[in-house]
């Protein structure tokens, strides 16, 4: 796979990546690499497909310009930000998969209603009508950590409004119990079944826009009580949510998510530990499947970092260093046994690359990461009568 030269805008060099040099995962030079080929799959009208050719989806391309914040590359981040602003739907949402379509022609007519082109190159075609609600929960997270890498308060103000549809579009689907519907089919249909993975994810999404909601000093009540019944379910509830324990994501996201902590946050990694985690390799991303995937160990290692377990965290990130490319980029993931075994699929992704650069820029101590992803700063929500 090969990505398109950004002419005048080559990313940036080693000198600009010290911050990311982690021993027996990235060098400065490598960082740069990695960052370059975010840089390089970016469009100019800002989207971060997987890959160009590509779809992409709002919670990955969030993921991507989360990276590039990391690494310094504000500007292009602050461009990611604005596409999602120009494409999000009248109701807050944003539809689950765009198009990657490399042309100046704007055949929708306009932007801002979710599908549009954008008059500075690319057009993002919806692919998927329907709207989920972690990947429209998750821009918060990125705003709030662009914000706290660079303070720009006109950013914020301009995002406000776009915070505070999406929250409320997420909203709508949450049960009585706490816990979010995953989805709203493109009829408009609720789906109500709630995924553990997702409603961990909408959980740090809430927290960051209440950090936000704060900052701006226009307090939201009811995403307080919608947090800490989320919270609730996540910690005491798994019967709220459908069963996806296959997935290593449903075991550590509850952690990563913010939602269980402490000795709990401890059991719960050691309890699936050896199910999940292939030493020397990686993490599975479902079992019983021979599969190690990047993305999943990244967030990991982030997880374990939240948990105050760097060296464990590092060793997972040095672990899947066999799925780095030449390029810098990441493949997706490898099957290590049968005979399937290697890469797959034979793709390199950026929100691969993003997650890896997250994990590094946590593990370093990069102020805005650490923030979004540490949690101590982040308003907690307030438990449900019964649990207080």
């Amino acid at each position: 796979m090969t990505y398109p030269s950004r002419g005048s805008a080559p990313g940036p060099g080693p000198g600009a990546t010290e911050h990311l040099v982690l021993p027996g995962v990235l060098t400065a030079e490598q960082a740069a690499r990695t960052v370059a080929g975010i840089l390089a799959v970016q469009r100019p009208d800002g989207a971060i497909p997987w890959f160009r050719g590509h779809h992409l989806d709002p919670w990955d391309h969030t993921e991507a310009a989360m990276a590039l914040d990391a690494a310094g590359e504000h500007e292009a981040a602050a461009r990611a930000y604005d596409w999602l602003a120009r494409h999000q739907n009248e109701d807050g949402s944003w539809y689950a998969a765009y198009t990657d379509t490399d042309t100046d022609t704007d055949t929708d007519g306009g932007t801002g209603t979710g599908g549009g082109g954008d008059r500075d190159g690319g057009v993002s075609r919806p692919a998927d009508l329907g709207r989920e609600t972690n990947f429209c929960a998750y821009p918060a997270v990125g705003i709030w950590h662009h914000y706290l890498a660079t303070g720009d308060d006109a950013f914020l103000d301009r995002m406000w409004p776009v915070v505070h549809a999406a929250v409320e579009f997420v909203l709508e689907l949450q049960r009585p119990g706490g816990q979010i519907g995953w989805r709203r089919e493109a009829d408009g249909t609720p789906l109500d079944d709630a995924l553990l993975t997702g409603s961990s994810s909408v959980h740090q999404a809430l927290r960051c826009a209440l950090a936000i909601a704060d900052e701006r000093e226009e307090p939201q009540p009811d995403w307080e009580l919608a947090a800490g019944a989320l919270a609730h379910a996540i910690r005491e509830h798994p019967e709220r949510f459908l069963d996806k324990s296959r997935y290593s994501m449903d075991w550590y996201y509850p952690v990563l998510g913010g939602a269980v902590t402490g000795a709990a946050a401890t059991a719960r990694i050691e309890a699936g530990w050896e199910r999940f985690v292939v030493p020397g390799l990686g993490v599975r991303c479902v079992l019983p499947n021979p599969w190690v995937t990047g993305g999943e160990s990244c967030e990991l290692a982030l997880a374990l970092w939240v948990m105050g377990e760097s060296d464990r965290a590092l060793e997972v990130l040095q672990s899947i260093q066999h799925l780095r490319a030449e390029g810098g980029m990441y493949w997706t993931g490898y099957v290590f046994e049968g005979d399937e075994r290697g890469m797959w699929p034979e793709e390199l992704t950026s929100w691969t690359a993003g997650s890896l650069v997250l994990a590094v820029a946590a593990l370093g101590g990069d102020e805005a990461t650490t923030a979004v992803f540490g949690g101590e700063r982040l308003p907690h929500g307030l438990e449900p009568d019964c649990c207080r």
